[in-house]
């Protein structure tokens, strides 16, 4: 069998092999893998003398390993393999062997050998830490005598933590308890040998291999977390490790020397990072004497003589910055803490004042990877203040001092790095990585300004007002600072503004706004706009945005800032350019009031970038897009397009422009468009991908022009659509639209770009469009429509009805067969996934809406009219199966208000008397009604899947119970007897009956809404 199992690892793992052959070999493996008796033979081979090959002995320790840690294993079978594993050990890693293991065995074979510890140290294997310790040699000489046997055992003292304290790995409750059992065992019988033997290496670490002393500090690190400290820390722990951390010389970050040191400072930081008591944890940072040690290591050439140079250690500062980070989360919670001794609350604020520097030093550091280690504890020091000036009113004096230096370092890390290179492809991940951090640090200034808000408007006020002030001298500001500069002015007004606006009654509202008010008076008139830098012109242009009340109430700024954007939207830079598209479209959207005079002169002004030309993905190369607009992809550049359209309409549309104007603007940009379309209609129709995507494009700007002229919408009071004129011209633009889509409806990009646009020029046609309808329609709701599509316009088809109720009345007869009989296919569609079902869910909900719409606005009446009589029934089939639908709770709710809303309308007035006989306003309604519809909420409560407890279905039975009502009322007696049958037949006493009856009988249907949602519950339960 040895031998059969070698030949199989031997063809599974040779290239050379036949793919037939090792698919043979690897089912072999597998079915050893799974044997209960396979490890046995595995474990023979893998202790064998002579050894077989790598591949062989790595194998078959893994199906040793495999069914150690799957527990398959009898406990005297745990021995037999722990017997045979440790004396392998005692064989291999004897003094001078050369027969070492490569690390691939080591790691599996310490693997291997740690969850052995966890089934057996309990009871059968007491002896695990010294079995392995003896190997290493005496205190004297370990790790000189035997290396490879000290490298295994500090590689298994780690992996044991691994196995049962590492905190990053998910263990069940039973995992979890049977672990914490294994630390208590280790803690009582062997941590002291353990730690004997860590003193014994460090000790030494002049004399043996640096690797061997990292790998001794790393693994003191892991077991720090959870052994008691004074135990390791001796005086000889304490000044190997400190003589470890203070190594000096230009290592290579890759050296052994600089890998040691590294460790010995993340041991201190682990150390320090120990769950403890505040007390205790202050005391332990003055015990480590880390305030020496920090401002030693920051003093060494690397991290000092060498900052700014290539020769910078940053691996070095970054782990000194996790050490300072996790001392000053300590101080700060031990201050912060309220059962802290007062001697001790003493020596944390002196901690707190000595270490202060240090971490302004890291943090302050060039290297964002630096700077961001320490940003937990200044958030956490800031945090602290913030709450002392909540319960004080201000912060305690003695912290007054650090709050200035702390504001500056923030916004001295916001600049670009003297070696930043903005706008580089390359330096996409830096550029993504330093706007992360900017993020992070504004979250600090928003903490110092709730701290100390003076201090806040003091400092910001004077970076903004320096740079601003070299403008006018010799030496002037590089982009970086100018960039800065606006970049904190931007952030500003979130103090300026944050009660409601700059101005109060038109005067500045508070100081901040004062001031960010001369700010922008200064940023216009120093003529920004015209640097050089795009950065310098995108914050410029995002600053005019954000403070455009600014310009409200300084129209005299408002030229020399249109014609800034005017270059904007015509710069080379692609960034830029299609940035300063929706920003100029914003800016004149919120100033129009104040464009009036200007307006032609502005749309001439861009009526250049107004032409469409659309490029397909394959149109353009990859030098093209890198070198024209900055990785741009053709449809984000139309799509920035699109908001000039919409500000052509924005700057037109304000009543300030007389009507001739407006109607000279719309025509100029409406007319070429609508011959673009009409010239690329026929190879659209014959299949020309590009002819098509320019009629789709062309379709979109009609609807982006036509939002900016009126964002106005059917039935909303406020508003209205723009003069006669100006809708004229826009119907030559619906026209076109519709021709476009009556020729290619198949497209689904031009069915796309025509509902935008049908949406928008309700706006813009008000009633006008009415007369289109049907031909909207029926382009819109073709066979190639999707029900996703048709649920997006009934929505809109929806506003429509609702909007122009008293004048839809006739076209809404002749266009609802159609209409409801492409909802009806869609609806019946199969469906084939996930997605299928929420489209179909949305289209049945939007069906129901759109049918409620009519009900509600009076126009029932064309739900019965001779020319729908052919699509009532199906339409009545629909709503009477989506009622009794639980599995869609939605429908099933709006179904039944449009029966309750029917039955309401066609039932005729409400009954007198006992006696009075049914009056229904469609002769035969009520003993429809009786037959169709009053059983429906029975027929829900027996539908497969119902469930009286799920919340949204009460709103469900709420609906149902508001029909009973309503048809009790147009009924009457009947109706009444047929109930109390129907209850009885459900197994209801006469109590229950009489209750039942005496509520739906009552004035309230809200409270019998609510009873028999409770009733249905209970009978259910």
């Amino acid at each position: 069998m040895d031998a059969q199992v070698e030949q199989a690892i031997g063809i599974a793992f040779d290239p050379r092999t036949e793919q037939q052959l090792k698919s043979q070999a690897y089912d072999f493996l597998h079915q050893l893998r799974e044997d209960p008796s396979g490890w046995q033979v595995c474990l023979t081979l893998f202790t064998r003398t002579p050894a077989p090959s790598e591949v062989v002995r790595l194998v078959c320790l893994e199906v040793v390993n495999n069914a150690v840690q799957t527990q398959r294993l009898e406990q005297q079978n745990l021995v037999y393999v722990k017997d045979n594993l440790l004396g392998y050990v005692r064989q291999w890693y004897t003094p001078g062997s050369t027969n070492l293991d490569s690390p691939g065995i080591q790691n599996k074979l310490t693997q291997t050998v740690t969850y052995l510890f966890t089934s057996l140290y309990a009871a059968e294997w007491t002896s695990f830490f010294d079995d392995f310790r003896s190997l290493a040699g005496d205190g004297s000489e370990i790790g000189t005598s035997n290396p490879a046997a000290t490298v295994m055992y500090l590689r298994i003292v780690g992996s044991v933590h691994d196995e049962i304290a590492d905190v990053m790995i998910p263990r069940t409750p039973d995992e979890q308890k049977r672990h914490n059992d294994l630390k208590d065992l280790i803690r009582a019988r062997d941590v002291n040998k353990v730690v004997v033997t860590w003193q014994e290496i460090l000790s030494r670490w002049r004399q043996i291999d640096l690797a061997i002393t990292e790998m001794c500090l790393r693994t003191i690190a892991k077991w720090v977390s959870w052994i008691d400290v004074s135990v390791m820390l001796d005086a000889s722990v304490q000044g190997a490790l400190l003589e470890l951390a203070g190594q000096q010389g230009n290592f290579d970050s890759d050296s052994k020397e600089a890998k040691a040191r590294d460790a010995a400072i993340d041991t201190f930081t682990e150390t320090v990072g120990k769950k403890m008591p505040p007390n205790d944890k202050i005391q332990l940072i003055m015990y480590l004497n880390l305030e020496s040690m920090v401002g030693q290591l920051l003093a060494t050439p690397a991290l000092s003589q060498m900052r700014n140079t290539p020769g910078y250690d940053t691996d070095l500062a970054e782990t000194v910055a996790k050490l300072v980070n996790n001392v000053m989360f300590d101080i700060v919670k031990a201050i912060d803490a309220e059962n802290v001794e007062a001697q001790m609350r003493k020596s944390a604020e002196d901690l707190l004042r000595n270490f202060m520097p240090y971490l302004l030093r890291l943090f302050s550091d060039e290297y964002d990877e630096i700077c961001s280690a320490v940003i937990p504890s200044m958030t956490d020091l800031l945090t602290m203040l913030r709450k002392n000036v909540k319960s004080r009113g201000v912060p305690p004096s003695q912290y007054h001092g650090m709050l200035r230096p702390i504001l500056n370092a923030i916004v001295a890390k916001m600049k670009y790095d003297e070696t930043a290179s903005w706008g580089d492809e390359d330096d996409a991940t830096d550029e993504a990585e330093f706007q992360d951090l900017r993020k992070r640090l504004h979250v600090l200034q928003q903490t110092v300004a709730a701290v100390d808000e003076q201090l806040y408007l003091d400092v910001l006020t004077n970076v903004v007002a320096s740079t601003f002030a070299q403008l006018d001298t010799n030496d002037k500001p590089n982009w970086r600072d100018l960039d800065l500069a606006m970049y904190e002015m931007y952030l500003f007004g979130e103090l300026a503004i944050k009660n409601g606006g700059m101005y109060a009654k038109s005067v500045p509202s508070s100081t901040a706004s004062q001031r960010l008010q001369e700010m922008m008076a200064k940023m216009v008139d120093a003529d920004l706009a015209t640097h050089p830098h795009p950065a310098v012109q995108l914050q410029y242009m995002e600053i005019c945005v954000r403070y455009v009340q600014f310009f409200e109430h300084h129209p005299g700024s408002i030229p020399k800032v249109l014609e800034s954007f005017v270059r904007f939207v015509h710069s080379d830079h692609g960034k830029v350019r299609l940035r300063s598209w929706y920003l100029f479209q914003r800016f004149v959207r919120h100033l129009r009031a104040q464009l009036g005079d200007v307006a032609q002169t502005v749309v001439q002004a861009i009526s250049d970038l107004l032409a469409i030309k659309a490029e397909l993905p394959e149109d353009r190369d990859e030098d093209d897009i890198s070198s024209d607009d900055d990785g741009q992809s053709a449809n984000a550049a139309f799509n920035s397009q699109l908001f000039l359209f919409e500000a052509v309409g924005t700057v037109a549309s304000t009543s300030a422009v007389p009507v001739e104007t407006k109607v000279a603007i719309a025509k100029s940009v409406i007319d070429p468009l609508a011959a673009d379309l009409q010239r690329h209609l026929q190879a659209g129709g014959s299949g020309d991908a590009r002819a098509v995507l320019q009629i789709h494009h062309v379709i979109m700007a009609f609807g982006s022009l036509a939002y900016g002229f009126s964002d106005w919408m059917p039935g909303v009071k406020a508003g209205h659509p723009p003069p006669d004129e100006v809708s004229s011209e826009f119907m030559t633009a619906s026209e076109a639209t519709i021709t476009a889509l009556e020729a290619l409806k198949q497209s689904f990009d031009v069915r796309n770009a025509a509902r935008n646009a049908f949406s928008r020029y309700l706006g813009v046609l008000g009633s006008r469009i009415l007369s289109q309808l049907p031909r909207w329609i029926d382009g819109l709701l073709s066979s190639a429509s999707s029900n996703d599509e048709m649920a997006m316009f009934l929505r809109t088809l929806g506003q429509v009805v609702y909007g122009f109720k008293a004048e839809i009345l006739s076209i809404l007869d002749q266009l609802l067969s159609p209409l409801l009989q492409q909802v009806f296919a869609g609806l019946a569609q199969p469906t084939a996934g996930t997605d299928d079902e929420v489209q179909l869910k949305e289209l049945k909900q939007q069906y129901l809406n759109f049918i409620l719409v009519i009900l509600n606005n009076d126009l029932a009446s064309v739900l019965v009219s001779p020319a729908n009589q052919g699509t009532f029934d199906p339409f009545l089939s629909t709503l009477t199966r989506f009622a009794c639908d639980p599995s869609d709770p939605q429908s099933a709710r709006l179904a039944f208000s449009a029966l309750g809303k029917m039955t309401s309308i066609w039932g005729g007035p409400d009954i007198a008397g006992p006696d009075a006989a049914p009056a229904p306003s469609l002769p035969g309604f009520d003993t429809f009604v009786l037959a169709q519809l009053a059983p429906l909420p029975w027929t829900l409560l027996a539908a497969p899947g119902f469930n009286a407890q799920d919340a949204q279905m009460r709103s469900v039975l709420q609906e149902a119970a508001a029909l009973q009502w309503v048809i009790l009322r147009k009924v009457g007696t009947t109706y009444r007897e047929q109930l109390q049958g129907e209850l009885r037949g459900l197994g209801a006493g006469e109590e229950s009956v009489r209750t039942f009856m005496g509520s739906i009988e009552g004035a309230d249907v809200l409270v019998f809404r609510k009873f028999f949602a409770t009733f249905v519950q209970q009978g259910k339960r």
